[in-house]
């Protein structure tokens, strides 16, 4: 018997969410529709729900676009695969899409914000096949586990691109033990940097990221500028780096404070990539990015195209994401929100369904 109704949990405005059944729709020509094993806890849901930041498709609607699953209708052949669904979908026929910028496609499609209702904190998903990542062999990982692949590891990735990431690489990453920098700290080692520092508040994470490819932990904690930058200073002079040039800066944190910092690191032909999101407005003087023959790149999720490469490092353990995840049932997801919103989480959950 087919499947007729989804069980989700839905944002009817930000704040309330309702479990609740949806009529399952015909699949698209194009469509299959995915068992969800898997849907991480992402910063972004908790902006739509806490925040108020608009989704593109207005509640109500299903939050969550870090999904893992299984394929159970749909096209014949793909009955039964095992993969990861793209938090950004483009539509592959535009001009944005053809420069190769398909992560920034107008046209896009993402769970949980544009794909209408959908959204991974359910029991199924009707998504376009043709961008999902396909699951050859997921070796001795929970597939659930896999779901944060989805965007806490690939958007890291795309950083990296972005950024001209390259071996012998010097790399700042502000919001070194979050829940996207964690994986910007790794995927800098995997790209081939030679020094990565990394600066936190959460000073047993940092001292924790040691393990996992920072070379230097600076907490800015009740730190004044000029005591970091002599920090960063000594580091530099320790090991012969230049203090003044060349450094890659990856802010992840997307808070006022944490972008404020990431600003002051950037200097001569550096590179600052923007990769956490926040609302408000910060001030930086122009003539200085001119002065620094400096750049600062915003970056936005990442391609489809990427994802097998993202999803070999992580089975290859190159980039580790066992340490940085738990699992819990989907019926917490209101407790799971609550304790993340207030950075009581050591680690990034995954929801699992037990509608």
């Amino acid at each position: 018997m087919g499947i007729n109704t989804i069980k989700t949990y839905q944002m009817l405005e930000p704040g309330k969410l309702i479990k609740t059944e949806i009529a399952k729709p015909e699949l698209k020509e194009d469509e299959v529709l995915v068992e969800i094993k898997g849907c991480g806890v992402c910063h972004t849901d908790l902006s739509y729900f806490y925040h108020g930041v608009p989704t593109v498709t207005k509640p109500p609607l299903t939050l969550g676009h870090e999904i893992s699953g299984v394929i159970v209708e749909g096209k014949s052949d793909l009955i039964g695969k095992e993969v990861i669904i793209p938090a950004v979908m483009p539509c592959n026929s535009c001009p944005i899409c053809a420069k190769g910028r398909e992560n920034r496609c107008l046209s896009q499609k993402m769970p949980g914000n544009s794909l209408d209702i959908y959204g991974g904190y359910s029991s199924h998903i009707p998504v376009p096949f043709r961008d999902l990542c396909f699951i050859e062999n997921r070796k001795n990982f929970p597939l659930e586990f896999l779901a944060v692949v989805a965007d806490a590891v690939t958007t890291p990735y795309q950083a990296g691109m972005r950024g001209g990431l390259e071996k012998g690489d010097l790399v700042i990453v502000v919001g070194a033990a979050g829940g996207v920098g964690t994986y910007m700290t790794q995927m800098a080692k995997a790209f081939g940097a030679q020094c990565v520092i990394g600066f936190d508040i959460a000073e047993e994470k940092l001292e924790n990221m040691k393990n996992y490819g920072l070379d230097y932990a600076i907490n800015p904690k009740g730190k004044e500028i000029k005591e970091l930058k002599e920090i960063f200073k000594s580091i530099c002079k320790e090991k012969g780096y230049p203090s003044n040039f060349g450094w890659k800066v990856f802010e992840c944190t997307g808070t006022k404070q944490g972008q404020e910092l990431a600003l002051e690191f950037l200097s001569f032909i550096g590179k600052l990539v923007v990769v956490g999101y926040g609302p408000h407005k910060v001030e930086y003087m122009l003539s200085k990015l001119m002065a620094f023959d400096a750049e600062i790149i915003g970056t936005w999720g990442c391609p489809p195209k990427h994802y097998k490469n993202v999803l070999n490092l992580v089975l290859e353990e190159k980039v580790q994401i066992k340490p940085f995840v738990e699992t819990r049932p989907m019926s917490q997801i209101e407790e799971v929100f609550d304790l993340a919103h207030h950075g009581k989480l050591t680690k990034r959950v995954v929801l699992t369904p037990d509608f």
